[in-house]
């Protein structure tokens, strides 16, 4: 491979060694001019801990001057004459490494006599990082208070708000007041014009505020009929970035790989982007929500609905309802109608998880082949056009667009979903008992294989109808039905649905996948080795 122009190169002191520094318009990088020395000489008490350094121009933070910061030796500060002999300086920031998909900011300070010489290179290196023209100079910021624990407020403005400054990106902040206040804000009333980016602070349910107050927009904008589920929704032009502050983030986890607020900022910084499928949820033709993560029937919609009345509990309500809706152990009689991925290469027991620069996600939001005719029918009994069906009596229904992998279950619902492939990987657990379910919710929380067990399914699928097996659904008045009502005691005949941590009350819809919808701040989740490979330190002890 062909190495790329050097743009500048000059030598400079960086912890009282002198140091070769290069920079091209890819990486910038700095080696110890000392180390062969220092290698071949027989005093093992001289020890340099500096030895080299590169980092990638598009992973540069910012880089200023930095008058009053004196060079250290040997622990001591340099001497006023050492200091005079070496005025210059200038330091760079940026991203660095950690364990578990971690990133933080990393700053390296050189020194020189020459003043000049050092404004020189902090312009060229703004030169180049101003030629990245994919990272965001404005950005709309929602704060929702109310999120996980009730911190996200005090995370943005003390881990978050800095590093942005840093960066010198400019912000419009607004800490919302209640339900859907970003919803509705974005589909009316926010000047898109004025941004390079959406950012979220809180938990999923912010992000699926935010992503529907501008797909709601874009879709009016661009004239398309929310209400039909045969017409393919206009994809948005804006990215979104999520600071993680929920109970869960699991839209981090698959996208990042941590739920670490300082992570997802400095992805927001370099411009990162990926593209993300996004569900439309349709009940006889009235479009009801957008999902990106997980479709829900029967136990994880009891759950939900069921920690919707115990609020007051904070985040420990999912684990007191999740173990009292194990105990009920209900299950409910449906037909569920589905279009298979047949034009993809993977499948959900592959064991090939999405990661970075992963093949199936690199189609800039195309699906493999064009799908959006005759396939889009609606399904029926002869099941046409290769939709197939499945009847019987389930426990849960699943669809998962991503892994959904959190804290509590680290390879998630479908740990080789993807997240830019158009498809949704449909989970159907069939009734078992007690202890055969606890088993598979048991998968959920190591690295067994979750679908190999007999009374559960997983395919990979386009576009999925469910029926329930009577149809009778009553009509619903808020969250209180005012047709049918079953008796104390009695197991109700119809579910509802969590569609990423909303209740969906009608138990028949018809779930369409739409490849690459919306525009995440992230590059998927770096495969070890490559995060391993890309970390450079810029101390090593020799």
């Amino acid at each position: 491979m062909e190495e790329p122009e050097c743009l500048l190169s000059s030598r400079f002191f960086l912890k009282s060694t002198i140091f070769e520094v290069n920079l091209s318009r890819i990486r910038l990088t700095w080696r110890n001019l000392q180390t062969k020395a220092a290698s071949g000489s027989h005093n093992t008490s001289n020890k340099f801990k500096v030895v080299s350094g590169s980092v990638p121009v598009c992973e540069i933070i910012a880089v200023y001057e930095a008058q009053g910061i004196s060079p250290i030796k040997n622990g001591q500060r340099w001497t006023q004459e050492q200091e005079k002999a070496c005025q210059g300086a200038f330091t760079v920031s940026y991203v660095e490494r950690e364990g578990q998909h971690h990133w933080r900011p990393r700053d390296v300070t050189f020194h020189w006599p020459d003043t000049p010489t050092c404004r020189h290179w902090v312009s060229t290196i703004r030169e180049q990082i101003s030629l990245l023209n994919h990272r965001p100079k404005r950005l709309l910021v929602y704060i929702n208070p109310n999120s996980g624990k009730r911190q996200a407020k005090q995370i943005y403005e003390q881990r978050v708000a800095p590093l942005f400054s840093r960066a010198s990106v400019s912000t419009h902040v607004i800490v919302t007041r209640d339900r859907d206040h970003a919803k509705d804000h974005l589909a009316s009333d926010a000047d898109l014009t004025k941004y390079d980016g959406v950012v979220c602070v809180g938990g999923d349910g912010m992000f699926s505020e935010v992503l529907h107050g501008l797909l709601t927009r874009t879709q009016r904008d661009a004239g398309v009929d929310q209400n039909s589920a045969e017409q393919n929704p206009a994809p948005c032009g804006i990215r979104v970035g999520i600071i993680p502050a929920g109970s869960t983030d699991c839209i981090c986890y698959a996208s990042v790989g941590t739920n670490d607020p300082v992570t997802s900022a400095l992805h927001i910084i370099v411009g990162d982007s990926h593209a993300l499928d996004v569900c439309s949820v349709h009940h006889r033709n009235k479009f009801l929500r957008y999902s990106v993560s997980m479709l829900g029937y029967g136990f994880y919609g009891d759950v939900l609905m069921d920690s919707e009345k115990k609020r007051w509990m904070g985040p420990v309500r999912y684990s007191v309802s999740g173990f009292t809706t194990f105990l009920a152990h209900h299950s409910y009689e449906g037909t569920v109608y589905f279009l298979p991925a047949t034009d993809v290469s993977g499948s959900p027991r592959d064991k090939t998880k999405c990661r970075a620069g992963c093949l199936p996600c690199q189609r800039d939001g195309r699906p493999l082949s064009d799908d959006s005719g005759k396939d889009k029918e609606t399904p029926n009994k002869d099941h046409h056009h290769g939709w197939q069906m499945i009847q019987g009596k389930f426990l849960a229904i699943n669809a998962a667009s991503m892994s959904c992998a959190c804290p509590r279950s680290p390879e998630g619902l479908s740990p080789a979903a993807h997240l830019s492939d158009g498809t949704t990987d449909l989970i159907l657990v069939r009734d078992c008992s007690h202890f055969n379910f606890l088993r598979h919710l048991y998968r959920h929380t190591n690295t067994d294989d979750q679908f190999d067990l007999g009374f559960v399914e997983v395919h990979r699928i386009r576009r999925f109808r469910f029926v329930p097996g009577n149809d009778l659904e009553p009509e619903w008045k808020g969250d209180r039905p005012i047709q049918f009502s079953p008796s104390y005691g009695c197991q109700p005949t119809w579910g509802r649905w969590s569609c990423d941590g909303e209740v969906l009350h009608q138990a028949t819809i018809e779930v369409g996948v739409h490849c690459g919808l919306i525009q995440l701040f992230a590059r998927g989740i770096e495969a070890q080795e490559g995060f391993q490979e890309q970390s450079t330190p810029s101390t090593q002890t020799v």
